[in-house]
C-alpha cells in the first residue's frame, strides 16, 4: 500500500498496527467471515509485539493466540544497546533514551500492559539460545499473565531448549513443532475432546 501506508505503523504511529488489525478482526466477524469463539491469531517475533499487543487492548476478540519467540518486553530490550538487534531497530520503534519514544513504547509494550481481566487461550514460544529475542522476554509475559490474568483459559508456555530464534532444525522437527501448534489451536476450538478450563 505503498511508503505512507509504512511510515504510518512506525515510532510515534506504532500502534496504528495493533488498531487495524483489531479492525480487521472486528470485521471478519461482523460480515460473518468467522466468530470470536473461532478467531485464532498467531504472530512470531515482531509479529508476537502484535499479538500480545492486541491481546492486551482487546481480549475478547479472540478464540485463542499464539505468540511465537514474541517480542513483548519492548522496554527493556530497547534500552539495551548490547542486545545485536537493538540499535539498527530504533529506526522502526524510536530510541526510548528520548522521553516521546519511552513513554510512547510504554503505553503499548505487551508486558507492561498486562492487565486484571479475561483473556484468550494462549500459547506463547521462545527459544533457550534465540539472541533476537531471549527467551526471558516471552516468559516474564507469561508470568504476569498467569499473575494478573482473570480466566481459567489455557496458558502455555513452550520453551525449545535446543533452538533459536527459528525454530528448531530440520524437516521432522519443524513438522512436530507445527503439529504442536495446530493441536493446541484444534484444542482450543473443542475440536479435540479433553481440552479442558484448567489453567496450565
Amino acid at each position: 500500500m505503498g511508503r505512507q501506508w509504512y511510515e504510518n505503523g512506525k515510532l510515534l504511529k506504532k500502534k496504528n498496527t495493533f488498531t487495524d488489525f483489531i479492525a480487521c478482526a472486528q470485521y471478519v466477524i461482523e460480515n460473518r467471515y468467522c466468530t470470536k469463539e473461532k478467531l485464532c491469531i498467531e504472530g512470531r517475533s515482531a509479529g508476537g509485539l502484535l499479538i500480545g499487543a492486541v491481546l492486551n487492548m482487546r481480549p475478547d476478540l479472540f478464540k485463542a493466540a499464539v505468540a511465537g519467540v514474541p517480542f513483548v518486553d519492548v522496554l527493556t530490550t530497547m534500552l539495551d544497546p548490547t542486545i545485536p538487534l537493538t540499535t539498527s531497530e530504533w529506526e522502526e520503534w524510536g530510541d526510548p533514551r528520548k522521553e516521546e519514544f519511552y513513554f510512547y513504547m510504554k503505553s503499548y509494550s505487551p508486558v507492561d500492559n498486562v492487565k486484571a481481566q479475561n483473556y484468550p487461550n494462549i500459547l506463547v514460544t521462545a527459544g533457550l539460545n534465540d539472541p533476537r529475542v531471549m527467551y526471558s522476554e516471552p516468559a516474564k509475559f507469561v508470568a504476569k499473565l498467569r499473575d494478573m490474568k482473570t480466566d481459567a483459559n489455557t496458558l502455555l508456555f513452550k520453551c525449545e531448549l535446543g533452538a533459536g530464534h527459528f525454530s528448531k532444525s530440520g524437516r521432522f522437527e519443524k513438522l512436530q513443532e507445527d503439529a504442536f501448534t495446530y493441536t493446541f489451536i484444534m484444542k482450543a476450538l473443542n475440536m479435540i475432546p479433553g481440552f479442558g478450563s484448567e489453567q496450565s
